[in-house]
C-alpha cells in the first residue's frame, strides 16, 4: 500500500513559476524599505540614463569636432602642399601645416609616402583610403586599431589625380577626457544613488509616521474594544483613511447597541411570560401534592400555561426575525403583494373573527422575499385587529404600491408615532395588553431591507392609519 503526503502549500509548479498561494518577496517587506527601495531603484535609473546619453552626447561631439578638423585640415593640405612634396621623402611636416598629426600621401597603388621616418606600415592603411586615391570615393573617415590604440584616419583626393592626402591623429587625448569624463559621472552618480537612499529613508519615516500612528491606534482598538474616534489630521489620504476608520468605528459601535438593547430588552421581555409560566406550574405540582384542583380551575390554568408558552413562542420568533440585522439577500423572486395582502387578510380573519374586513386591492409587484413581506402585512394587520373594537371594521386598500390599514380604535398619539416602529415600545394604553413589542418594529425592518417606508397616520373616523410604500410595478417584469 503506498500513500501520497500533501503538501501543506503549493510553491511552484512542474514550470518552476510561482503558485497563487506562494507569497511574494515584496509582501515580506516592510513599506518603509520598498518606499528606499523604489526610489532609491528610480533614482538609479534616472543618473544612469542621465550618463549614458551625457557620455554619448559628448563622445559623438567630440568625433564630429575631430573630424571636421581632420578633414578642413587635409582639404588645405591638398590644395596648398607644392608639388615636389609629394615626391620628397619624407613629406616635411610643415607643407601641411600639421605638425601634430601624421600626413600620407597614398597613392592609388597602395604605396604612401609619410611625414615620418620609418616604415609607413605603423598605421595600416586599407581600400577606403585607396579607393579615394584611385578617386571611387570623394572621403574617407574611420578609425583603426593599431598595437592597442585608436587612430582616426581621414582621406581626401590630392590635386594629383591617382594621389589622396591621408591624416591619421591619435586619439588618446579624447579617451582620456572622455574616461574622466566617465569617472567624474560615475562619482556624481554614486553620490546621487546614495543621496536618494537617504531621502527615501527620510520619506518614509516623515511621510509614513501618520499610517504607523494610525496602526497604533487601530491596534489598541482591537485590543481594548475601545469604539472611540481616532484623531483626523490634514486631508490628505490618510487623514480619509482616518475618517473612513472612524466612519466604520460608528457603524460597529451603533451595532454593538443594538445587539446590547436587544439582549437587554429580550431578557426583560422573556421574563414575564417565564416567570408566570413558573408560578402556574408550582402552583399546579402544589395543587396535585395536596389532592389536586377541580376540573374547571385545572383547565383554566392549563389554558393559562398554553397562553403563556404560545407568548413566549411568538416572542421567540420575533426575536430571531429582529436578530436578522442584514440587507436583502441578492437572490430574490417578484411577488404580487396583493396576494401577499390576501394570504395576510385570510390569516388576520381567524383571529378577529368578529370583525368586518374590506379589502380593495390592485396587483402590484416588487422584487423581494414573500414570507418576509407576509409577515410584515400580517403584523400590520394584528395590530389593527388587537385595536379595533369587537364588531369594528379593519380597511386595507392597495393602490400603486402604497398599502393602507385603517382600523376604528382609538389611535396614536401624536408624540408615540415614531416610537412605535422600535423595539419593545409599549404605550401606556397598550401595557395591559397582549404582545411583545416587537411586531411593528419587524415591520419596518422588513420593508426597509424592500427599499420601502412604512409611517403611522390618522384616519377619518380616528382610529390608526398604517401606510406602507414599496417600490415595485403594476405588471410582471418579462
Amino acid at each position: 500500500m503506498s500513500s501520497t503526503a500533501m503538501p501543506s502549500q503549493a510553491t511552484g509548479t512542474a514550470s518552476g513559476s510561482p503558485t497563487w498561494d506562494e507569497p511574494r518577496w515584496h509582501y515580506r517587506r516592510s513599506l518603509a524599505s520598498r518606499v528606499i527601495l523604489m526610489t532609491t531603484m528610480a533614482v538609479c535609473f534616472s543618473v544612469a540614463l542621465v550618463a549614458l546619453g551625457a557620455y554619448v552626447t559628448v563622445k559623438m561631439s567630440l568625433e564630429n569636432s575631430l573630424d571636421n578638423s581632420l578633414l578642413d585640415r587635409a582639404h588645405q593640405t591638398a590644395a596648398s602642399a607644392p608639388l615636389d612634396a609629394v615626391q620628397s621623402q619624407p613629406i616635411p611636416s610643415y607643407a601641411a601645416g600639421v605638425a601634430d598629426v601624421r600626413l600620407f600621401v597614398l597613392a592609388a597603388d597602395g604605396h604612401a609616402i609619410t611625414t615620418s621616418k620609418g616604415d609607413s606600415s605603423a598605421v595600416p592603411l586599407g581600400e577606403p583610403e585607396i579607393a579615394v586615391a584611385s578617386g571611387d570615393s570623394a572621403s574617407s573617415v574611420r578609425t583603426v586599431a593599431e598595437n592597442g590604440e585608436d587612430y582616426r584616419v581621414v582621406a581626401v583626393p590630392f590635386r594629383e589625380r591617382g594621389f589622396a592626402v591621408v591624416l591619421v591623429q591619435n586619439m588618446a587625448t579624447q579617451e582620456r577626457v572622455l574616461k574622466r569624463l566617465g569617472a567624474v559621472m560615475l562619482l556624481f552618480g554614486l553620490a546621487g544613488v546614495i543621496g536618494a537612499a537617504a531621502a527615501g529613508w527620510a520619506v518614509a519615516r516623515n511621510g509614513l509616521r501618520p499610517v504607523r500612528q494610525l496602526t497604533r491606534n487601530v491596534e489598541r482598538i482591537a485590543r481594548t474594544e475601545d469604539l472611540q474616534p481616532l484623531p483626523v489630521e490634514g486631508d490628505d489620504e490618510i487623514a480619509r483613511l482616518a475618517t473612513a476608520f472612524n466612519d466604520m468605528l460608528v457603524a460597529l459601535s451603533a451595532s454593538r447597541d443594538r445587539q446590547r438593547r436587544l439582549v437587554a430588552d429580550a431578557g426583560h421581555e422573556l421574563r414575564t411570560p417565564l416567570t408566570s409560566l413558573r408560578t402556574n406550574l408550582d402552583l399546579l405540582l402544589q395543587a396535585d401534592a395536596t389532592g389536586g384542583l377541580d376540573a374547571a380551575a385545572r383547565a383554566e390554568l392549563l389554558d393559562d400555561v398554553r397562553a403563556q408558552i404560545e407568548e413566549l413562542s411568538t416572542l421567540v420568533g420575533d426575536l430571531v426575525e429582529l436578530a436578522r440585522d442584514e440587507p436583502l439577500r441578492p437572490v430574490v423572486e417578484q411577488v404580487d403583494l396583493a396576494e401577499v395582502v390576501d394570504r395576510a387578510v385570510a390569516r388576520a380573519r381567524r383571529r378577529g373573527a368578529d370583525l368586518a374586513f374590506e379589502v380593495d386591492t390592485e396587483p402590484w409587484w416588487v422584487a423581494g422575499e414573500s414570507a418576509s413581506l407576509e409577515r410584515a402585512v400580517t403584523n400590520l394587520l394584528d395590530n389593527a385587529v388587537k385595536w379595533s373594537p369587537q364588531g369594528g371594521t379593519v380597511r386595507i386598500r392597495l393602490n400603486h404600491g402604497t398599502l393602507t390599514v385603517d382600523d376604528e380604535g382609538p389611535g396614536i398619539a401624536p408624540g408615540d408615532r415614531e416610537q412605535v416602529f422600535e423595539r419593545f415600545y409599549r404605550s401606556e394604553e397598550s401595557r395591559s395588553m397582549p404582545g411583545s413589542g416587537l411586531g411593528l418594529s419587524i415591520v419596518r425592518q422588513v420593508i426597509e431591507r424592500h427599499a420601502g417606508n412604512v409611517r403611522v397616520d390618522e384616519n377619518d373616523r380616528g382610529g390608526t392609519r398604517m401606510v406602507l410604500q414599496l417600490p415595485g410595478a403594476p405588471l410582471l417584469a418579462g
